[in-house]
């Protein structure tokens, strides 16, 4: 296992990635080529070792430290563990870890359009989405109902933020993400999935929507499903680019779902089989 280090201060500098930087300065300050991101609890960072995110520094606690020793070992011995009392890593992270282990891990790099979407049948598209907990959260969905690959807008929140990658416990390690770049979205971006033979489809309200069960619905082998910001939705320069506008049936007067669960139930539907 790597080499351990029981820390008292918690001002001490080697701590900084897990408490003191913000995810913004965590993607580019420390490292000129490359940004950092912290991934809580052990099932996270089984996940994103397997994935091949290399591990810079573990901070603990007394107990993980046992429990975790093989985890540990695995991700070398250059790797340093700090361990902090239970209270201490709360004062330090400024909430109650409760799972007793952090990760500080390598930002992998972001990876092109073109190479996420080639071979997939099956891709969410995010436009805006600004709450990480939601991206977490659809990510999380997609990995376990089938979609291939998600492709974000270039204001969608950042998949790898901290409560991003803790919300989706992992999964947006596992599922191929690409970041439209500016100028190409929602038109080029649209196009080319179209091209590709993709069926794009706008999770959106309006008079032209059909429900997701609706039997006149063609279901094409390829299938692309929008979903816009919290607020105010998808703009309307990227429904006006889809094919076709879905809403889930409702009942009681309710007219939409918060984005995470409309996916959810979006993915059910069109993605699983």
């Amino acid at each position: 296992m790597a080499q351990v280090f029981r820390l008292a201060e918690l001002d001490d500098e080697r701590l900084d990635a897990f408490a003191r930087l913000t995810d913004r300065q965590l993607r580019g300050a420390l490292e000129a080529e490359r940004g950092i991101l912290v991934a809580e609890s052990r099932l996270v960072v089984e996940v994103a070792l397997e994935a091949g995110v290399v591990p810079l520094a573990f901070l603990a606690n007394e107990r993980q430290l046992a429990a975790c020793a093989d985890l540990l070992g695995r991700a070398g011995d250059e790797v340093p563990v700090y361990v902090l009392p239970d209270e201490e890593m709360a004062r330090l992270t400024g909430y109650q870890v409760t799972r007793g282990l952090l990760c500080a891990m390598r930002r992998p790099p972001e990876r092109p359009f073109d190479e996420v979407v080639a071979g997939a049948r099956r891709v969410a598209a995010l436009e805006d989405l600004v709450d990480v907990t939601n991206v977490g959260a659809l990510f999380r969905s997609a990995a376990a109902l089938g979609a291939d690959a998600v492709v974000l807008s270039p204001g969608c929140a950042d998949p790898l933020n901290r409560r991003s990658v803790r919300v989706s416990m992992g999964t947006v390690f596992q599922v191929p993400w690409a970041r439209a770049e500016k100028g190409t979205w929602p038109d080029k971006t649209l196009s080319d999935l179209r091209e590709r033979g993709f069926s794009c489809w706008a999770m959106a309200l309006g008079p032209d929507a059909v429900p997701i069960d609706d039997p006149t619905l063609e279901l094409g082998e390829k299938r692309a499903l929008l979903f816009g910001s919290e607020g105010p939705g998808l703009s309307e320069r990227a429904l006006a680019a889809c094919d076709r506008r879905l809403v889930i049936p409702m009942a009681n007067g309710v007219d939409s779902l918060n984005v995470a669960a409309s996916s959810a139930v979006a993915f059910w539907h069109l993605f699983r089989h």
